[in-house]
This record gives C-alpha cells, structure tokens and sequence, in this order.
C-alpha cells in the first residue's frame, strides 16, 4: 500500500503539471486565434458544439482534468492513505485533498472574480508541494534501514 500511496502522489504532481501544460496551451491558441482574426465574445463561449480553434482542446482538457480527474485521483489517495501505515500519511493525504477542494472552488469562482485566478495559480504550486511532501513521508517510511556492520 506505500507503493500505492507514493504513486497516487507523484500522479496528482504530474497531473497538476498536466493541467498547466493544457490551459497555457488553449489561452495561447486563444491568443492566435484572436490575431488571425478570431472574435471571442459571449456567444463563443456559450456555443459548446463548435471547436474554433485547435488548442481549445487545452481549456476542455483543463476542466476535465480539474473537475473529474484530479479530484478521483485525489480521493483514491486519501483512501489508500489509510491503508498504507504511514505515520502522518492520512493528515498528509487531507492536506492534499483540502487544498484540491479549494483549487476546484478557485476555478470555478474565478469565472465571476477573475482576480482569483492568482490564487488558483498558487494553489496548483501548494498542491504539487504538498503531493511531493507525502511523496518524501512515505518514502521515508519505506526506506530500507542499514544494518551496521559489526
């Protein structure tokens, strides 16, 4: 179950790392879309059945991965933490969990306060950090201890 644990963890990090990677990939299409000529108003973002340029692929995937994936991969951790013996495993688990929840109530809030989407930038740096601190407690738990020789 420590295996398990430490994988949950180092795949929220590269998931995290993950929804970066799309939503900069879909605001700079946005960008060249808009230089080629692209209209972005209201009746764009409301139209869901037209893909209008090629990287809006990126915001779609952003909001998958931060409204579904993310937070599954995050309750699977916070299950097997409890299973995996790890001494501070489950503290550290819902550390991770609590700062996801706040991450997906940033992102969706942001929409109405844009000014929250500084916060929802942070939050993605505090979860890898955190999903990296249960990473190295679990790690060391699992370290096999040297015998000193005689």
């Amino acid at each position: 179950m420590k295996t398990a644990y430490r994988v949950l963890a180092h795949s929220i990090m590269i998931l995290v790392i993950l929804q970066t990677m799309v939503i900069v990939w879909g605001f700079f299409g946005l960008f060249h879309w808009i230089e080629d000529g692209g209209v972005m108003n209201k009746a764009v973002l409301d139209d869901r059945d037209t893909l209008n340029f090629t990287e809006q692929r990126g915001m779609m995937l952003h909001g998958i991965g931060g409204m579904v994936l993310v937070p599954l991969v995050v309750l699977a951790f916070l299950i097997v933490s409890f299973f995996a013996k790890i001494p501070g495993g489950v503290a550290a688990a819902g550390i991770v969990v609590g700062l996801v929840v706040a991450q997906v109530a940033l992102g969706i809030f942001a929409h109405g306060v844009p000014g929250l989407g500084i916060l929802h930038a942070l939050g993605a740096f505090l979860i890898i950090g955190a999903a990296n601190a249960a990473d190295r407690r679990a790690k060391r738990v699992s370290a096999p201890v040297e015998v000193a020789a005689r």
